[in-house]
């Protein structure tokens, strides 16, 4: 048979996919600036361009570190947890600060364009309704109302200048852009164009003439219109470079009035600068004498103003640091990677550098202290600072006519004020953004605080998409709808401070309004921020209806979050009218056990999985009631319950069978204890199945049997299933480890003690069976128990047993210890996972969802047909150590957002360099860690692909010991990749086909024969992906489980003991893959090596046939007999056999 089959890719060349600011391949080529002193050397890079040894004397390799060097020794000693992470903000920060060519290459394109703008034409003054001056250019802005005063005319700019981050050193890579501020000339300008939208219309008018002048630039390769920070009074021109520097750099041209040219007092935020009777084009005498204020238009104008006093201030003070610079630039790439810095409300990099600014020059900080000081200091400062209700100000001697703080605060949520004293620089910013800072920086602290956390990947390198962060996501949609919320909620006053924009109007009040009804169930409500918007300089600008989706983002509190009952005040309490005007008609007055009587909003939901809609049905209810937004405008985003669904009547998704499953087994381990009449005393019962850790995918359940559906055996002792029947319902035994006490009279003989755990086993099923009625099965490894419609399976445990089994004598008649494959299996059984079981049963009473997690994410495994490598012990290993590490994140909370992380730890995580430490009950120190690390690098060649280390297993990681292979380990992580990304895409656009079962679809295209199954040969066929649409009868009825009659037959799976044939005769020859959780089809992958043709031996014959060339026999792998094969041993079970021809020919 030849092959024709591609290499897989080396797991080397796997990608993480991490954003973080890495340059493009264009920027490797670049020159690099170096850092620090450096020691003259010749040069170490050969004409090919391969590194060679640098060449140094005696002298020079041993001279004495410099009085530099010994600083930067003594600060990393001081400041770092260690040397390696001063190095990586080192590495970072020339990754991300612009090379010289970079450099002269903006700055040539800037030059060129400053130029060309200086020849703009003079045109005839018009009225400023009047565009028919502009061909083939739209006008930047929505002209709402329509009506507007004033004359325009086109002329050059009187200045312009660099502003902005470029020109203060602190603009970072990947995102180049370079401010550019264009002066309109004041002969365009009036001084009465602050009202009524004049000015904000006269900018747009200038720019859309700029565009008309650019459009034809021969160096100009694209000109689009955007908006700053969602503003849409302050739309902006993007232009990029023609030809390949087109991703190099992108130019914002802003247009601004001369400075001072209005004066400041004028947007004063208690001042009205847009009318009501121009804005809504109704007449009203009462109105005009109390115009309501408009802070922030105010802020919007009088922002215009002020750039390059801004930029000048900024500059005077980062002479005074040498370490600014960097310091802002490393909490601009913290505020990328937590997408908080693009965006209407948004904290920018121009907000970092005002913030390090403050800290500067109200000594918070030292002028010597390196970048790394400056931004810890500066997370500090935005944890421990609230500006929504204690305000800073960076003027130093404001005016008389500057507005005070609590001015400030009266219009404003969130309050920094410039150094002019008039401008509050967070005037765009929700008091929930600023949560949502403060909450991150709070969190960051933390993080580096711990020494066992690799701070800088987790704060610097990981970025945090809302979907990843956030334990539930919802959606706005149909945003016109918000229109309807600023009239139900009177919001008149702010649809005209905010120029008609209702959704950025309505948003404060609607997060107040979740806040409000959510209560004690979130512990954060974060919101996207609407995205600042781009279009063609030849379009109309994008209406407000136009925008996507907003997304709302909970941290949710598990102790409340579910809760069926809004519990309200007494219903004498005054607060009791405001609690009924909040909840409406669902308010009603409740009698509770401890006998008070209180205003109640009572909820749906009898179990787990019903509840966690709770927090939907509270959203959509509030927002009907209050704000006239229906719910088909409110999405939950990443609803993945049912495909861990185990019972869809009940609607239940493992939670409550995994308890019942618990307290059986606790009333079985009681019963157990209590049993007298051993020959020896037990000493412990640990469970030892993942039932009992709450983490197996569809948790056995209590049935009761139909008994016409089975033959009684012919032992008497249970019954079979008749031959003309389904394959029956499988029933799963649930693991328990008895061990008994010690004693000198166990023998030391391994045979011997088998049998007399076979014993064992005969008298503890006699003992239940005759002082509790339990039916049972005693065999000589284990004992089936009938409880309660479950099946329990009982293991006795000797704990010197595998200590016995590693004993071997040899021939001179010494006693040695050798490790074996027996010995350590059975520890694994006794001794690993009944600790294991309980560890993690412990931590799944400490985070609720810990279990839901392990459901769905072992259900993705065994659905990508990767269960069996990837084992079910390591997969709750690899779930734990997102709630026990889950920087830079919180725990999660919900399955959705668990699921997500495990996609992305197992996509990303470096297996191949680092071992996964996963520090269960905290037994780990800082020492362990480094051990543990030291010891894998010593050791990397001969330890597993995946190597996890727990407080018990530091050196051997028993749990992936045998596997996943390296082919096997990058399959996971590619099928890991794209499953997230494509899950991300759908779960985030609501326009893509919603089906989150596509993830969970195997592709089967990478195989070279597809068995096909009899589903009703298939025993969970129902807990398929895709199940079928007709079930079929296997042997249970409903209503409550029995314990009389005999035992059912226990753990019978067909498929996976065909699994097992087909292994024991064929695993050398290919791979076999299956779905255990009603997968029907068993994939068959072909081995090269074994196709290569081999030296005929008569002990080589089997599955092979001789092939003769020149003379000479070899054997090769008869494929033919082999597919014969599978369908005489899966006689009844096989449907039939597909051969994928196209990947292989015989």
């Amino acid at each position: 048979m030849k092959k024709k089959r591609m290499e897989p890719i080396s797991s080397e060349s796997q990608d993480n996919e991490v954003e973080s600011p890495v340059p493009s391949q264009s920027e490797d080529e670049e020159e690099k600036t170096t850092r620090g002193p450096k020691r003259k050397a010749k040069s170490t890079v050969a004409h090919h361009g391969v590194l060679k040894p640098l060449k140094m004397s005696k002298q020079e390799l041993y001279k004495a570190p410099t009085v530099e060097e010994f600083n930067q020794l003594k600060d990393a000693e001081n400041l770092f947890h260690c040397s390696l992470l001063k190095m990586q903000m080192d590495e970072l920060l020339k990754e991300v600060s612009l090379s010289e060519p970079r450099k002269k290459l903006v700055e040539s394109f800037v030059q060129q364009v400053t130029d060309h703008l200086k020849s703009v034409p003079i045109t005839e003054i018009v009225e400023l309704e009047d565009v028919s001056w502009l061909s083939g250019v739209e006008v930047p802005f929505l002209l709402i109302p329509k009506v507007a005063k004033g004359k325009f005319h086109m002329e050059p700019p009187s200045s312009i200048s660099m502003v902005g981050s470029y020109p203060l050193g602190t603009c970072i890579k990947p995102r180049v852009t370079v401010d550019l501020a264009v002066t309109i000339p004041d002969t365009i300008l009036h001084p009465m164009d602050a009202i009524n939208q004049r000015y904000p219309r006269k900018r747009a008018l200038y720019l859309a003439g700029l565009v008309q002048h650019l459009i034809s630039f021969k160096i100009v390769g694209s000109v689009r219109y955007s908006c700053l920070h969602g503003n849409r009074l302050r739309p902006i021109l993007l232009i990029k470079p023609r030809g390949k520097d087109s991703s190099s750099v992108t130019l914002r041209i802003h247009a601004v009035p001369p400075p001072n040219f209005l004066k400041p007092q004028r947007f004063h935020p208690q001042k009205n600068n847009v009318r009501t009777e121009w804005f809504t084009g109704v007449t009203n005498k009462q109105q005009e004498s109390s115009e309501p204020p408009t802070p922030h238009y105010n802020s919007t104008i009088l922002g215009d103003h002020l750039p390059l006093s801004h930029l000048q201030f900024l500059l005077g003070v980062s002479a005074q640091c040498p370490a600014f610079r960097d310091g802002v630039a490393l909490l601009k790439v913290w505020l990328r990677q937590r997408e908080l810095d693009q965006g209407a409300g948004c904290f920018c990099g121009f907000h970092a550098s005002m913030l390090m600014a403050y800290l500067l020059s109200t000594h918070k900080v030292g002028k010597s202290m390196n970048a790394y000081q400056l931004f810890r200091n500066a997370l500090n400062f935005l944890a421990s600072t609230d500006l929504t209700k204690n305000g800073i100000t960076l003027a130093k001697n404001p005016d008389k006519n500057a507005p005070s703080l609590a001015e400030f605060h009266m219009a404003f949520s969130v309050v920094f004020v410039d150094p002019s004293g008039h401008l509050n620089l967070c005037a765009d910013m929700t008091t929930f953004t600023y949560r949502q800072i403060q909450h991150e920086a709070s969190l960051s602290l933390k993080i580096w605080d711990d020494p066992t956390v690799d701070g800088f990947q987790s704060l610097l390198m990981t970025s945090k998409a809302m979907i990843r962060t956030y334990d539930n996501v919802f959606q706005l949609s149909d945003l016109v709808k918000m229109q309807a919320s600023c009239k139900k909620l009177s919001l008149l006053n702010e649809l005209m401070d905010h120029s008609g924009n209702y959704v950025l109007a309505a948003l404060p009040f609607i997060l107040s309004l979740l806040q409000r009804g959510l209560g004690e169930r979130i512990q954060l409500l974060a919101h996207s921020l609407p995205q600042d918007p781009e279009w063609s300089v030849d379009s109309a600008p994008p209406k407000h209806k136009n925008q996507p989706p907003l997304s709302i983002g909970l941290l949710l509190n598990l102790e409340n979050a579910l809760s069926c009952i809004e519990r309200g005040p007494p219903a004498d309490s005054p607060k009791a009218a405001e609690f009924r005007q909040l909840w409406g008609s669902r308010s009603e007055l409740r009698r509770f056990q401890d006998g008070s009587i209180t205003e109640a909003v009572m909820w749906s939901g009898s179990s787990i999985c019903q509840r966690r809609l709770i927090l939907l049905e509270i959203i959509t209810y509030l927002l009907e009631l209050h704000a006239d937004i229906p719910n088909t405008c409110i999405r939950f985003v990443g609803q993945l319950d049912n495909i861990i669904m185990v019972d869809k009547e009940m609607c239940t998704t493992g939670e409550e069978e995994s308890l019942s499953v618990v307290q059986a087994y606790d009333d079985l381990s009681r019963k157990l204890w209590q049993l007298e009449g051993l020959p020896l005393s037990i000493t412990s019962v640990q469970g030892a199945h993942q039932a009992l850790r709450c983490t197996q995918v569809f948790p056995p359940v209590a049935v009761k049997l139909d008994y016409s559906f089975f033959d009684r055996g012919r032992n008497a002792l249970g019954f079979v299933p008749k031959v003309d029947k389904p394959c029956p319902y499988y029933i799963t035994p649930i693991k328990v480890v008895v061990n008994v006490e010690g004693s000198g009279k166990w023998p030391n003989d391994p045979l011997a003690i088998r049998h007399i755990k076979a014993a064992f086993h005969i008298c503890l099923g006699g003992l239940l069976n005759r002082h509790h009625k339990y039916k049972y099965h005693a065999k000589p490894t284990y004992l089936d128990v009938w409880k309660d419609g479950l099946a329990f399976r009982i293991q006795v445990a000797y704990h010197r047993e595998p200590q016995i089994l590693r004993e071997m004598q040899t021939p001179e008649g010494m006693l040695i210890y050798r490790d074996n494959l027996e010995a350590q299996t059975l520890e694994l059984e006794t001794h690993h996972k009944p600790f294991l079981t309980s560890t993690l049963h412990g931590l799944q009473l400490q985070h609720a969802c810990f279990g839901a997690v392990c459901r769905l994410c072992k259900r993705w495994l065994a659905s990508q047909l990767l269960l069996e490598d990837i084992r079910e012990e390591a997969a709750d290993l690899l779930v734990s150590s997102l709630f026990l590490h889950s920087a830079p994140f919180t725990p999660p909370c919900s399955p959705q957002v668990g699921f997500l992380r495990f996609l992305h730890l197992l996509s990303t995580f470096d297996w191949k360099n680092n071992p996964l430490i996963v520090n269960l009950n905290e037994k780990l120190t800082v020492a362990d860690y480094t051990e543990i690390k030291n010891d894998f690098v010593v050791s990397r060649e001969s330890l597993p692909t995946m190597f996890i280390a727990t407080p018990n297993d530091k050196k051997v990681s028993v749990w992936t010991k045998e596997a996943p292979s390296v082919q096997m380990l990058q399959r996971a992580v590619l099928l890991a990749a794209e499953s997230l990304q494509v899950l991300q895409a759908q779960l985030v656009d609501s326009s893509q086909k919603q089906d989150i079962r596509l993830v969970f679809r195997p592709p089967l295209e990478a195989y070279d024969v597809l068995i096909h199954l009899e589903p009703k040969q298939v025993p969970l066929l129902a807990k398929a992906v895709d199940p079928p649409l007709l079930t079929f009868h296997q042997g249970v009825s409903k209503g409550s489980a029995t314990t009389d009659k005999a035992l059912p037959v226990i753990d019978y799976d067909p498929v996976r003991v065909y699994l097992s044939e087909l292994r024991d005769a064929f695993g050398d020859l290919a791979l076999f893959f299956y779905d255990p959780f009603g997968g029907s089809v068993i994939a068959v992958l072909w081995k090269p090596k074994a196709f290569e043709p081999q030296s005929f031996k008569t002990s080589l014959m089997n599955a092979h046939r001789v092939e003769v060339h020149n003379d000479v026999a070899s054997t090769v792998p008869n494929v033919e007999a082999i597919l014969q094969d599978f369908r005489i041993i899966g006689e009844g079970l096989v449907k039939n056999v597909e051969l994928r021809t196209e990947k292989w020919v015989v």
